[in-house]
């Protein structure tokens, strides 16, 4: 009566265990670095997170809170495996570049998300019609350390200027803050690196007369050499008031890494959920719109995993 009792318990056990994929070889937990809360990252890794789960039956992704920096540093010490981030900070992470110690040789990337734009911001009485003509003025950046303010002096530099040559600088917490200084007086130039169109852009706009101020081709090859996570952008004619005319910007991309030692066949898949359900992360995050899968296959600078290169090739995005 025991030994039969105990072979019944063992059946149910192991139906149960089929049932929750306990002992499946495929089931697997994944962990995903997201971003701070009140940021597109953290919905957009819940996104993910449904989107990932069907990919790759019987496996669970566990989403994190994370940031840029902190998502490639997760996924090259192995404690993650997947991550949102900005291509610059990863380009920089490869190379070794502060404020990482060492370069990075487990991060590859899936996809490119989204362009954020640098974006220079001068007031329409300052005169200024070019990076050069910044020379003298007074500006506003962002805190030091900060990407936009990183993106900054690189772009002084692509001029052979630095920030000696500005007549004051200010280093900002918020583009608010540098918004504010403009629309008082105190400054001429204010610098930003997101999404279009930038609220405190708008807000600026809607109180005194700007101007875009563009890059040049040169400018942007000059960029590059100094961080292949720059291309060239644009921002649209109309994306802010009294702006007629396309405005040529330093642009970079919110992409999607993940560790180079994840299984290719896990990889592929999930990157081709990602191509073929992508209205389901532009209800997320608007600014992914108009995203292709040739958009998602574009060189930034950072190795493309196996997995997700090869659904790139099969759908001729990636030659």
């Amino acid at each position: 009566m025991l030994t039969r009792r105990l072979g019944t318990c063992a059946a149910i056990g192991l139906a149960l265990a089929a049932a929750c994929g306990v002992g499946d070889a495929s089931a697997q937990t994944y962990k995903l670095m997201t971003g701070p809360q009140g940021g597109v990252w953290v919905p957009m890794g819940g996104t993910f997170k449904a989107m990932f789960e069907k990919a790759l039956p019987g496996s669970t992704i566990q989403t994190l809170p994370g940031a840029g920096i902190a998502n490639v540093k997760g996924i090259e010490e192995g404690k993650v495996e997947f991550g949102f981030g900005n291509s610059t900070s990863t380009v920089d992470a490869l190379e070794g570049r502060a404020p990482f110690e060492k370069k990075a040789s487990n991060v590859c990337q899936i996809a490119n998300l989204y362009p954020q734009y640098f974006q220079i911001v001068a007031l329409a009485d300052a005169k200024v019609d070019k990076v050069g003509d910044m020379k003298g003025k007074t500006i506003a950046v962002q805190t030091r350390g900060n990407t936009a303010e990183a993106i900054s002096a690189d772009i002084l530099k692509a001029n052979s200027l630095s920030y000696t040559d500005m007549g004051k600088v200010n280093f900002m917490a918020s583009y608010n803050d540098a918004a504010a200084l403009l629309q008082d007086g105190h400054a001429q130039v204010f610098t930003l690196g997101t999404t279009i169109p930038a609220s405190s852009v708008m807000d600026l706009a809607s109180s005194r007369g700007i101007k875009m101020v563009p890059v040049s081709d040169a400018e942007v090859a000059a960029m590059k050499k100094i961080n292949a996570g720059y291309v060239k952008g644009t921002i649209p004619a109309g994306t802010y008031p009294k702006q007629d005319a396309d405005v040529p910007a330093i642009a970079y991309s919110a992409h999607f890494i993940t560790a180079c030692k994840m299984p290719e066949d896990k990889i592929y898949a999930i990157t081709k959920a990602m191509a073929t359900q992508m209205s389901d992360m532009v209800a997320v995050n608007k600014a992914m719109a108009r995203m292709t899968v040739k958009d998602m296959a574009e060189d930034i600078g950072v190795p493309f995993h196996p997995g997700a290169a090869k659904y790139y090739k099969e759908v001729g995005a990636l030659k």
